[in-house]
Formats: structure tokens, C-alpha cells, sequence
């Protein structure tokens, strides 16, 4: 069975065999390529089931391995204790962001209360004596509603973070994807740069894939590309973002180019086996970036057939959506 903690151990001991330096994503430092020689960027994304994080935070720390563990500012990932000994494992401690997504469902309830609030006054006898001279109706444009909206979802961004800050030291931030919502939390950062809060590193943005592949396990897949809605490469140019304060660097998931684009396609997973025989093969490139979802990985079967089902039921949903938008 795929996505087992042996499973996962073995991947990391065949990549280490094959001449790997396994590092965090930090240690990609500024917006350089990094030095020559086999390196591998250890990403993981804690969506949800933060001892499952731990187990595989324990596995590395066995094989002296240090990764990057992004969490997110909700209950089911942001646990204080776990983050504490993930951390004292030696591992970096990233925030998994989605704070568009949160600031939008604000907005709707503070829009929604206004809106109940305004009809109950209408119902009231002053009102119509005092009101109706005085309302005045304010269509924002869609620019101006989409500053708005980062604008709330920085300040978020600033609270969220430094109550991560508070637990561990964090340099470096991951979007979540919020596959099932209408927002893309990047996009916060048209209108501000999280490197003024001493960020240094946001892997959609400053990680060149020109010559690095990257593999996520994404859909609980390696080649979950068409079940993704946002963990992807977009081919853009540098016009696109010439309104935006922070700016991808060329080559990055943001601003995919040709070259980068030709790589990932030339490799292609779908059971981590698959990864594994091919670099023993010496088949890999020499530069990855690995993107690690550690609720997906268990040696509980309970778990792992629970976590099989509702993964296909999302794939199926994110499948739809992709085929609607592209259609």
C-alpha cells in the first residue's frame, strides 16, 4: 500500500542513497539558484491530523533530515504543542496562508449583519422619517473590492503570523490552496510585499523551476496536476504582474517559463514506487522541490482507507472544477 510512514521512509532513504542533500525550503535563500550539486527542497503542508505531522517530523529527525512544516490558522492545524515539537525536532516552522479566503467570508458575514441591520431598521417608524434623504448607495469597482478584500486579508495575514511567530521563528510562507473556495490568497500580494515583515521566501513565488522539478503528493497522487486547483504551475509573463508590488520571480509556480514548463512535464509519477525506481536509476534531476501533505501518510489502515475515499470524492469535485473552467 502507497503512502505509508514506510512507505515514505523508504522514499527519503533512496533519495539520500542517490547523492541528495534534503533541506528546508529556507535554505533556497533569496531569489539565487542555488549552489551545484543534488539538493531536494522538503515541503510539507499540515492541512489537517497534526500528529501525523509529528510521526513524519520524527522520521527525518532519525535520518537527520530537516524540513519545512507550514500550518495553517485554524483549529484543525494550528496546535501549539505540536508546532513546539515539531520545532525543537529542528525543523523550520512556515505559515500555510489562505487569508483571502478567510477575509472574504468576513466581509460576506459583516455585509450579511449590515444588511440584516438595514432591514431591521427600515422596519422601524424613524427610520422611514429620518433615513431615506440621507442613504446613499456606493457600488465599489472590482478593483477597489479587490483591494479592499487584501487589504483586510494582510492585516490577517500580520495577526496570524505573529501568532505563529509567537510559538516558533518563521521566514518563510505557503498559500493554501482553498481548492473549494472563490479565492487565491496570492493575491494579496499585488498590493503588499510580505518580505516588509521579514519573510524571505514564499515558494510560489521565489523558487525558480526552470531547472528544478516539483513533485507534490497532491490529490494523494503524484500526477495530481488535473485534480489541482491551485498546488500548479502557471506560464505567465513578467506584464502580468507589472501591477504588483510583490513580483515572482521568472521560472517560479507564479511565473512558469517554457523551459520550466517542458521540465515538469517530462517527469511523470503516480505511486511513490515510481519515484523511488527512478532515482535509483540516477533518472531525477539533480534540483527538486518536494511538497509533502503528512495527513495523507499513516500506517493506520482505518486511516489511510479513510483518507483514500475522501480524496477520490475531492478529486472527482476539483476535476469537475477544472474541466467547468477550462470549458
Amino acid at each position: 500500500m502507497d503512502f505509508t510512514l514506510e512507505v515514505y521512509s523508504s522514499l527519503l532513504t533512496i533519495l539520500l542513497d542517490s547523492g541528495y542533500l534534503i533541506m528546508p525550503v529556507s535554505d533556497f535563500s533569496g531569489r539565487n539558484k542555488p549552489e551545484k550539486g543534488r539538493q531536494l527542497f522538503l515541503r510539507h503542508d499540515v492541512d489537517r491530523h497534526t500528529e501525523r505531522s509529528l510521526a513524519i517530523a520524527e522520521i527525518e529527525r532519525n535520518m537527520r533530515i530537516v524540513g519545512t512544516y507550514y500550518f495553517r490558522a485554524i483549529p484543525g492545524s494550528f496546535d501549539h504543542r505540536i508546532i513546539r515539537e515539531i520545532a525543537s525536532l529542528g525543523h523550520e516552522i512556515g505559515y500555510h496562508y489562505e487569508d483571502l479566503d478567510l477575509a472574504g467570508k468576513k466581509s460576506k458575514a459583516l455585509l450579511l449583519q449590515q444588511t440584516i441591520r438595514g432591514q431591521e431598521n427600515r422596519e422601524s417608524p424613524s427610520f422611514a422619517r429620518t433615513s431615506k434623504s440621507k442613504e446613499i448607495k456606493h457600488q465599489m469597482s472590482r478593483d477597489e473590492a479587490e483591494k479592499y478584500l487584501a487589504t483586510l486579508a494582510f492585516n490577517s495575514f500580520r495577526d496570524n503570523l505573529a501568532g505563529l511567530r509567537a510559538i516558533a521563528p518563521v521566514h518563510t510562507i505557503c498559500m493554501h490552496g482553498s481548492p473549494l473556495s472563490g479565492y487565491d490568497s496570492r493575491l494579496i500580494w499585488k498590493y503588499f510585499d510580505y518580505g516588509e515583515l521579514g519573510i524571505e521566501n514564499e515558494p510560489y513565488f521565489d523558487i525558480s523551476l526552470d531547472d528544478m522539478l516539483y513533485l507534490t503528493d497532491t490529490g494523494r497522487r503524484w500526477d495530481g496536476s488535473a485534480v489541482s486547483i491551485r498546488d500548479r504551475v502557471y506560464l505567465r509573463d513578467e506584464q502580468y504582474f507589472e501591477q504588483w508590488v510583490r513580483k515572482p520571480v521568472p521560472g517560479s509556480a507564479m511565473a512558469m517559463t517554457v523551459q520550466g514548463e517542458q521540465l515538469q512535464k517530462k517527469f511523470r509519477f503516480r505511486k511513490t514506487t515510481d519515484i523511488m525506481n527512478s532515482a535509483k536509476t540516477d533518472g531525477l534531476p539533480g534540483l527538486m522541490l518536494l511538497t509533502v501533505h503528512p495527513q495523507r501518510w499513516s500506517n493506520s489502515l482505518p486511516a489511510c482507507i479513510t483518507e483514500l475515499v475522501i480524496q477520490n470524492l475531492k478529486n472527482t469535485a476539483k476535476y469537475i472544477i477544472n474541466k467547468w473552467h477550462i470549458e
